[in-house]
């Protein structure tokens, strides 16, 4: 009897503890938490604009010819949303200026026609008023767009030297419903700082957040 005592004071322990691993683990119950997205994509952003440029007074030097021109312009840009109301990013544009015969540029009469801009720079996106949906989601917004860039010319006979570009203008943005999207459309008042050229453009746009 007394070899007895240590395995009976042995199962006193050991059964409970087997009796609690053999027990089932508890069934989770409920179902998986859905997944929601955001109704409106922000963040990292790719951008095309193009639409019409018109020029009052192209650069040339004084005394000569600066009659009113226009021509196509595009631009890339790419940038970040910093929250729901403002965006920096970098951008190219380029566009295509026609001119009249009698311009001649800062060429001092050699050549006379047509030129080109090519404008790298930085640009800053505010929105200032935004007007919700049905759903209670602001899908149209208002806002102003502003940025400096360094312009370069070609033909370099016709306009040798480079230039800073300063535009400025408002717009209004709609928000799809593919999340991703935005559509939008703006004016801009554009201005070359050494040749006192004043401008504007029409540009219809769209956007593609990350």
């Amino acid at each position: 009897m007394k070899a007895l005592a240590p395995i009976a004071l042995c199962a006193v322990f050991v059964l409970p503890v087997a009796a609690s691993a053999q027990q089932p683990p508890p069934t989770a119950t409920g179902d998986r938490p859905a997944v929601t997205f955001d109704e409106i994509e922000r963040g990292f952003y790719f951008a095309l604009y193009g639409g019409p440029l018109f020029m009052t007074n192209p650069p040339a030097a004084e005394g000569t010819p600066r009659p009113f021109s226009s021509g196509p312009m595009a631009q890339v840009e790419m940038g970040f949303d910093l929250g729901e109301r403002v965006s920096l990013g970098l951008f190219i544009m380029g566009s295509s200026i026609r001119t009249s015969a009698e311009y001649v540029g800062e060429s001092g009469g050699k050549v006379s026609g047509d030129f080109t801009t090519l404008v790298p720079g930085a640009v800053l996106r505010a929105r200032l008023v935004g007007l919700a949906d049905s759903q209670e989601v602001k899908r149209t917004w208002f806002y102003l767009r502003a940025g400096a860039g360094y312009a370069m010319f070609s033909p370099k006979s016709l306009l040798p030297d480079s230039d800073i570009l300063v535009f400025a203008g408002p717009g209004v943005e709609y928000y799809t419903r593919l999340r991703h999207f935005s559509v939008g459309v703006e004016v801009t008042g554009n201005y070359l700082v050494s040749g006192g050229s004043f401008g504007f453009a029409v540009a219809p746009n769209i956007r593609y957040a990350f």
